[in-house]
């Protein structure tokens, strides 16, 4: 009987960790999700995972290293088919011609990072994506 019991106490441990995913579909079919990883509850911080797609042509899974649990995530779009992620300290260009492209930048592209897409960031109770206001003209 004990040992019945013993998965069931430790149940409340396993569910401060955190397997969550979010998605944008931006024009074309281009889909952008990020993937948050904490396999351990006592953490921090979290893996972060880029899925860059162009159905039917190409899809791609990037890491992007680790990130504060709390940490939200932008968005840019930079060309048609050039899109900047940017979070912390850190930003990365990806595209979407053939989904294999992905640069750790070291400051803006001359320009800047073009239009801000959105945000992905912790809701209520799940992680989002949360477009950005579009200013009327």
């Amino acid at each position: 009987m004990r040992l019945f019991l013993l998965p069931l106490l430790l149940l409340p441990l396993l569910s401060g960790c955190v397997d969550d995913r979010t998605a944008y579909e931006a024009e074309g079919n281009q889909i952008f999700t990020l993937i948050r990883e904490q396999p351990y509850f006592w953490k921090k911080e979290a893996s972060l995972y880029l899925v860059v797609s162009r159905m039917p042509k190409c899809m791609r899974r990037h890491s992007l290293g680790k990130i504060s649990i709390d940490s939200s995530v932008e968005l840019w779009q930079y060309r048609p088919d050039t899109f900047i992620v940017k979070f912390e300290d850190s930003m990365f260009a990806t595209e979407t011609d053939t989904c294999e492209g992905l640069e750790k930048l070291d400051k803006d592209p001359p320009g800047g990072k073009g239009t801000l897409i959105g945000t992905y960031e912790q809701g209520q109770d799940k992680f989002v994506f949360t477009p950005a206001k579009r200013s009327s003209r």
